[in-house]
C-alpha cells in the first residue's frame, strides 16, 4: 500500500470483521468503554427487512439470496455424491437474523471437555456466568438463568397444538418430558425457548447492536467485504475491505477480531497468508503463517427429516387455500398485534434422547416442524403436514474448508465429510427409528397422518441408511475450523489469539474444539462475551500517538 493511502486509512482500536451474533456482542461490550474506539464490517446489509423480524419468516429466508449466502458443500461421499447446503446469515446478526431461534447452551460435558483438552477457563462451571450475563429469560433468574442480559428468552408467544402432542408422542413412546432444555439436565422432550421479544425475532443485533448505534466511539459499516487481514512483522495491523465498488483500508491500533463464522474466519485467515502453507502457496498466496490447521475440524450436526402427509390438518403450516388464507390472516395479526400463527419458529417442540442406552449422554436432538420439510424444506411442496429432525449431536467425522482460489469473492470449498465415520450413520439410523417410533404414537397417530413413501419404503437398517444417504444434511451448525488448543492443528490458544500473529483473534463459533451438543447460537453469543473479557483484560490502547503513528506508516500492502 503506497503513502497515500497509508495516510487515508481511518484507524480504529479496534476492527471488527464480520456482524454476526459473535460480532455484535464483541462491538457492543468494547464501546462499553467511552475511550475505545470500534468499528464493525458486515458483508451484508442492515437487519431492516420483515422477513427477519417476522418469526415465520424464516421459511423465506432459508430459501433466499437476500440475507444468507446460500453456500453449498462439495460433493459429500457420505450422500450419495450430493452437494449440501450451507445457509449462513449475510446480514447484521448473521445466522441470528435468519436461524430458527432455538435457545440451547448444549451440556456440561461439551465445556468440561474442552477444558479437559487444555483449554483453561472454558469449563462449565467457566462459561456459566457468561450465558447467564448474556440472558433475559422471560421465566425469571435462579442459579440456572439470568435476568436483565441483553438476549431474551422466553417461551413461544402463540404456541401451535401440535407441538404439546409431539411431546405427549414421545412420553407415549418412553422418553421422559422437559421443561427446561438449559436446566438441570438436558435430556427430554418438550417445548423449546426461543428468542424473541414480543412477538418479533430477537437477533444478537436488535439485543447488542440496534440499542448501542448512537455511540460516538462505534462505526457500523454495512455492505463491506473484507478480503484480506493486513500483516505487518508478524503482526495484523488492520484489514483490506471493499465497501462501495473500491478498495479501503482500515487500521487497528490494538487487535483485529474476525467473527466471520466457522466457514469464512478460516477462508479470510487463508486469504491473509495464515494457513497451511502448502495450499497457499498452490493458491498462488503469500504465506505470512503457516498455520496447518486453519480450516481443518470443521464438523456440523448431520441431520435427516421425516415427513408425514396431512392434507386434513389445515391448521399446520401448508401451501393450499386455506393455508393461504391462514397466513394472510396471520399476517394482519401479526402487524397488529405481535401474535398469531406468524409467531411460530415452526419448530417449536423437540428434545434430546441416547440413541441406546450404552451411550453416556444424550447424543441425538429432535426438532418437530409444523409443516412438510422436503428436502429440508428448500422445495415448495403443496399440501398440509408436519415433519421431524433427528440429529447427531456429537459426531466423529471430520471435513474441512480450503479455498477454491485466491478470489476473495469466490466461495471457499466446504467439505463437513458427512457420515464417513461408521458410527455417525449407526447412531443416526438408531435416531431415525426412534423418530419413527415417537411418530407412531397415539397422540400423532390418532390424527391420521401418513409418513412419505420416500422414507416409509425404509423399513431395514440397511434402507434407512440408503434412505438417510439420500435426504440427510446439515442443521446448520458448522464449527471447529480455527480450532481452539495448545496443539499442532490448533489455531488459537484458551484467550483466542491466534499462534504465532499478535493482535490478531477469532471469536466465533470456528474455535470450538468439538461441536456443542444443541443448537450453536446461544454458544456463540457465550464466546463472545467471554471473548470481550479477554479483549479488555489484555494490554490497553497504547499511551503514545506517535506509536499509533509508526504503526500506520507501516502498512504496506
Amino acid at each position: 500500500m503506497n503513502a497515500e493511502k497509508t495516510s487515508a486509512a481511518q484507524t480504529f482500536d479496534y476492527v471488527i470483521v464480520g456482524g454476526g451474533s459473535a460480532g455484535c456482542v464483541l462491538a457492543a461490550r468494547l464501546t462499553e468503554d467511552p475511550a475505545i474506539s470500534v468499528a464493525l464490517f458486515e458483508a451484508g446489509p442492515v437487519d431492516k427487512s420483515v422477513l427477519i423480524h417476522c418469526p415465520a419468516g424464516l421459511a423465506v429466508l432459508a430459501k433466499n439470496g437476500a440475507a444468507n449466502w446460500a453456500f453449498h458443500t462439495v460433493p459429500q461421499p457420505g450422500l450419495g455424491g450430493r452437494r449440501g447446503y450451507q445457509p449462513r446469515g449475510k446480514v447484521l446478526g448473521g445466522s441470528s437474523s435468519v436461524n430458527a431461534m432455538i435457545y440451547i447452551r448444549g451440556q456440561r460435558d461439551d465445556y468440561d471437555g474442552w477444558a479437559a483438552q487444555g483449554n483453561a477457563g472454558w469449563a462449565w462451571n467457566d462459561v456459566l456466568p457468561y450465558f447467564k450475563r448474556t440472558e433475559h429469560n422471560e421465566r425469571g433468574a435462579d442459579a440456572l438463568h439470568g435476568s436483565g442480559g441483553p438476549l431474551n428468552v422466553m417461551d413461544p408467544r402463540s404456541p401451535h397444538r401440535f407441538g404439546p402432542i409431539f411431546v405427549e408422542a414421545a412420553k407415549q413412546a418412553g422418553h421422559a418430558g422437559n421443561a427446561d432444555f438449559n436446566g438441570a439436565r438436558q435430556e427430554g422432550i418438550g417445548v423449546y425457548q426461543v428468542t424473541h421479544r414480543n412477538g418479533e425475532r430477537f437477533s444478537a443485533a436488535k439485543a447488542y447492536l440496534t440499542p448501542n448505534l448512537g455511540r460516538p466511539n462505534l462505526s457500523v459499516v454495512t455492505g463491506a467485504h473484507t478480503t484480506r487481514i493486513l500483516i505487518e512483522n508478524g503482526r495484523a495491523i488492520g484489514i483490506e475491505v471493499r465497501v462501495d465498488g473500491a478498495t479501503k483500508i482500515f487500521l487497528a491500533r490494538c487487535e483485529v477480531l474476525l467473527a466471520a463464522g466457522a466457514l469464512q474466519s478460516p477462508q479470510i485467515l487463508m486469504l491473509s497468508g495464515i494457513g497451511p502453507a502448502a495450499h497457499l502457496r498452490e493458491r498462488g498466496i503469500a504465506v505470512a503463517h503457516d498455520l496447518p490447521g486453519v480450516g481443518r475440524n470443521l464438523h456440523d450436526h448431520v441431520d435427516v427429516v421425516q415427513v408425514l402427509d396431512a392434507p386434513h390438518l389445515k391448521d399446520l403450516f401448508g401451501l393450499s387455500l386455506t393455508g393461504i388464507v391462514n397466513v394472510v390472516k396471520g399476517i394482519f395479526e401479526w402487524r397488529r398485534h405481535r401474535r398469531g400463527l406468524l409467531t411460530t419458529n415452526f419448530g417449536e417442540a423437540g428434545g434430546f434422547i441416547r440413541s441406546s442406552p450404552n451411550e453416556a449422554r444424550p447424543d441425538l436432538q429432535f426438532h418437530f416442524v409444523i409443516g412438510k420439510l422436503v428436502d429440508h424444506g428448500r422445495k415448495t411442496v403443496f399440501g398440509h403436514g408436519y415433519s421431524c429432525h433427528v440429529c447427531l449431536l456429537q459426531p466423529k467425522s471430520r471435513g474441512s474448508v480450503t479455498l477454491a482460489s485466491a478470489d476473495p469473492l469466490a466461495a471457499p470449498l466446504i467439505d463437513p465429510n458427512f457420515l464417513a465415520e461408521p458410527d455417525d450413520m449407526a447412531r443416526l439410523v438408531r435416531g431415525f427409528k426412534a423418530m419413527r417410533h415417537i411418530l407412531s404414537q397415539p397422540a400423532l397417530a390418532g390424527h391420521g397422518a401418513r409418513e412419505l413413501a420416500t422414507s416409509a419404503n425404509a423399513k431395514t437398517d440397511a434402507e434407512i441408511e440408503a434412505f438417510i444417504r439420500g435426504h440427510a444434511d446439515t442443521i446448520y451448525h458448522p464449527v471447529g475450523t480455527c480450532r481452539m488448543g495448545s496443539g499442532p492443528l490448533d489455531v488459537v490458544d484458551a484467550e483466542l489469539r491466534v499462534h504465532g500473529v499478535t493482535g490478531l483473534r477469532v471469536v466465533d463459533a470456528s474455535i470450538m474444539p468439538s461441536i456443542v451438543s444443541g443448537n450453536t447460537n446461544a454458544p456463540t453469543i457465550m464466546i463472545a462475551e467471554k471473548a470481550a473479557d479477554l479483549i479488555k483484560a489484555a494490554a490497553r490502547i497504547p499511551a503514545s500517538s506517535s506509536a499509533h503513528t509508526a504503526q500506520e506508516s507501516a502498512v504496506t500492502a
